[in-house]
Protein backbone atom coordinates (compact mmCIF):
# COMPACT_ATOMS: atom_id res chain seq x y z
CA UNK A 1 0.00 0.00 0.00
CA UNK A 2 2.94 2.18 0.60
CA UNK A 3 4.29 1.69 -3.26
CA UNK A 4 0.86 2.35 -4.58
CA UNK A 5 0.84 5.89 -4.44
CA UNK A 6 4.62 6.68 -5.51
CA UNK A 7 3.95 3.71 -8.38
CA UNK A 8 0.99 5.86 -9.22
CA UNK A 9 3.13 9.25 -9.37
CA UNK A 10 5.96 7.17 -11.46
CA UNK A 11 3.94 6.41 -13.87
CA UNK A 12 2.00 9.23 -14.39
CA UNK A 13 5.16 11.30 -15.05
CA UNK A 14 6.26 8.41 -17.46
CA UNK A 15 3.22 9.04 -19.41
CA UNK A 16 2.90 12.58 -19.33
CA UNK A 17 7.07 12.98 -20.66
CA UNK A 18 6.10 10.40 -23.33
CA UNK A 19 3.21 12.52 -24.26
CA UNK A 20 5.14 15.68 -24.65
CA UNK A 21 8.18 14.45 -26.22
CA UNK A 22 5.45 13.06 -28.98
CA UNK A 23 3.70 16.44 -29.71
CA UNK A 24 7.23 17.75 -30.10
CA UNK A 25 8.21 18.58 -33.99
CA UNK A 26 11.66 17.65 -35.19
CA UNK A 27 14.07 20.57 -35.79
CA UNK A 28 14.45 20.08 -39.26
CA UNK A 29 10.77 20.71 -40.15
CA UNK A 30 10.60 24.82 -39.88
CA UNK A 31 7.18 26.14 -39.96
CA UNK A 32 5.75 26.94 -43.68
CA UNK A 33 4.76 30.44 -42.89
CA UNK A 34 8.23 31.15 -41.02
CA UNK A 35 9.92 30.26 -44.57
CA UNK A 36 7.14 32.10 -46.35
CA UNK A 37 7.95 34.79 -44.59
CA UNK A 38 11.67 34.39 -44.91
CA UNK A 39 11.61 34.66 -48.78
CA UNK A 40 9.25 37.47 -48.42
CA UNK A 41 12.01 39.21 -46.73
CA UNK A 42 14.70 38.15 -48.92
CA UNK A 43 12.94 39.53 -51.63
CA UNK A 44 11.95 42.93 -49.81
CA UNK A 45 15.84 42.97 -49.55
CA UNK A 46 16.61 41.97 -52.97
CA UNK A 47 14.53 44.96 -53.92
CA UNK A 48 16.53 47.69 -51.83
CA UNK A 49 13.66 47.68 -48.76
CA UNK A 50 15.65 46.91 -46.30
CA UNK A 51 13.74 47.91 -43.30
CA UNK A 52 10.63 45.58 -44.59
CA UNK A 53 13.06 42.95 -44.80
CA UNK A 54 14.11 43.32 -41.04
CA UNK A 55 10.68 43.24 -40.05
CA UNK A 56 9.69 40.43 -42.38
CA UNK A 57 12.44 38.04 -41.22
CA UNK A 58 12.16 39.11 -37.70
CA UNK A 59 8.50 37.85 -38.07
CA UNK A 60 9.69 34.69 -39.21
CA UNK A 61 11.77 34.11 -36.80
CA UNK A 62 9.22 34.71 -33.91
CA UNK A 63 7.20 32.54 -36.03
CA UNK A 64 9.23 29.58 -35.79
CA UNK A 65 12.80 30.35 -33.65
CA UNK A 66 14.47 27.27 -35.15
CA UNK A 67 14.36 29.41 -38.37
CA UNK A 68 18.30 29.35 -38.58
CA UNK A 69 18.75 30.89 -41.79
CA UNK A 70 16.47 33.81 -40.77
CA UNK A 71 18.82 34.21 -38.02
CA UNK A 72 21.31 34.22 -40.57
CA UNK A 73 20.08 36.95 -42.76
CA UNK A 74 19.26 38.78 -39.58
CA UNK A 75 22.86 39.16 -38.75
CA UNK A 76 24.19 40.00 -42.53
CA UNK A 77 21.47 42.45 -42.55
CA UNK A 78 22.90 44.19 -39.62
CA UNK A 79 26.48 43.99 -40.44
CA UNK A 80 25.51 45.78 -43.74
CA UNK A 81 24.04 48.53 -41.56
CA UNK A 82 27.56 48.69 -39.74
CA UNK A 83 26.24 46.97 -36.35
CA UNK A 84 28.89 44.06 -35.93
CA UNK A 85 27.40 43.79 -32.37
CA UNK A 86 23.86 42.73 -32.54
CA UNK A 87 25.47 40.05 -36.29
CA UNK A 88 27.55 38.69 -33.08
CA UNK A 89 24.75 37.89 -31.18
CA UNK A 90 22.55 36.37 -34.20
CA UNK A 91 25.14 34.96 -35.77
CA UNK A 92 25.22 33.30 -32.36
CA UNK A 93 21.44 32.57 -32.38
CA UNK A 94 22.49 30.64 -35.89
CA UNK A 95 24.51 28.68 -33.96
CA UNK A 96 23.23 27.38 -31.36
CA UNK A 97 20.60 25.77 -33.58
CA UNK A 98 23.50 24.39 -36.06
CA UNK A 99 27.05 24.49 -34.41
CA UNK A 100 28.27 23.54 -37.46
CA UNK A 101 26.93 25.79 -40.33
CA UNK A 102 29.79 27.19 -42.06
CA UNK A 103 28.12 30.44 -43.13
CA UNK A 104 27.01 31.66 -40.03
CA UNK A 105 30.57 30.78 -38.65
CA UNK A 106 32.36 32.46 -41.75
CA UNK A 107 30.27 35.93 -41.13
CA UNK A 108 30.44 35.92 -37.25
CA UNK A 109 33.86 35.67 -37.84
CA UNK A 110 33.80 39.14 -40.17
CA UNK A 111 31.93 40.70 -37.44
CA UNK A 112 34.41 39.70 -34.86
CA UNK A 113 37.01 41.14 -37.24
CA UNK A 114 35.02 44.45 -37.75
CA UNK A 115 34.63 44.98 -34.21
CA UNK A 116 38.21 43.98 -33.47
CA UNK A 117 38.10 40.74 -31.67
CA UNK A 118 40.42 39.09 -34.20
CA UNK A 119 41.14 36.19 -32.03
CA UNK A 120 37.74 35.04 -31.44
CA UNK A 121 37.94 35.39 -35.49
CA UNK A 122 40.81 32.67 -36.12
CA UNK A 123 39.11 30.60 -33.79
CA UNK A 124 35.93 30.59 -36.43
CA UNK A 125 38.66 30.20 -38.83
CA UNK A 126 40.45 27.26 -37.58
CA UNK A 127 36.48 26.10 -37.37
CA UNK A 128 35.85 26.33 -40.76
CA UNK A 129 38.60 24.61 -41.39
CA UNK A 130 38.43 21.85 -39.57
CA UNK A 131 34.66 21.30 -41.23
CA UNK A 132 35.84 22.12 -44.73
CA UNK A 133 37.86 18.55 -45.60
CA UNK A 134 38.77 20.31 -48.74
CA UNK A 135 39.07 24.52 -49.80
CA UNK A 136 35.97 26.08 -49.38
CA UNK A 137 35.18 29.62 -50.26
CA UNK A 138 33.87 30.49 -46.32
CA UNK A 139 37.49 29.87 -45.26
CA UNK A 140 39.29 31.69 -48.06
CA UNK A 141 36.89 34.75 -47.59
CA UNK A 142 37.42 34.84 -43.91
CA UNK A 143 41.01 34.48 -43.99
CA UNK A 144 41.48 37.57 -46.32
CA UNK A 145 38.78 40.10 -43.90
CA UNK A 146 41.38 38.62 -40.82
CA UNK A 147 44.35 39.19 -43.02
CA UNK A 148 43.52 42.75 -43.54
CA UNK A 149 42.49 43.45 -39.51
CA UNK A 150 39.78 45.51 -38.04
CA UNK A 151 38.45 48.58 -39.68
CA UNK A 152 40.74 51.91 -38.89
CA UNK A 153 38.42 54.23 -37.32
CA UNK A 154 40.17 57.65 -36.52
CA UNK A 155 38.93 59.93 -34.25
CA UNK A 156 37.52 63.23 -35.08
CA UNK A 157 39.18 66.43 -33.57
CA UNK A 158 37.05 69.14 -32.07
CA UNK A 159 38.70 72.24 -31.36
CA UNK A 160 38.76 73.23 -28.01
CA UNK A 161 37.74 76.71 -27.24
CA UNK A 162 39.89 78.75 -24.84
CA UNK A 163 38.70 79.17 -21.37
CA UNK A 164 38.09 83.03 -20.27
CA UNK A 165 37.87 82.75 -17.01
CA UNK A 166 40.63 84.35 -14.64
Amino acid sequence: MRYTSVAVAAALALVSISTSLQGARPDDQIDAKSLALLEQGRAARAAGNVDGAIDLIETAVVVDPRNRQGFIELAELSKARGLPGKAIRLYREALLLEPNDVNALQGQGEALVAKGAVERAKANLARVRTLCKTACPQANALASVIAKGPPVTTASTVPVKASTKN
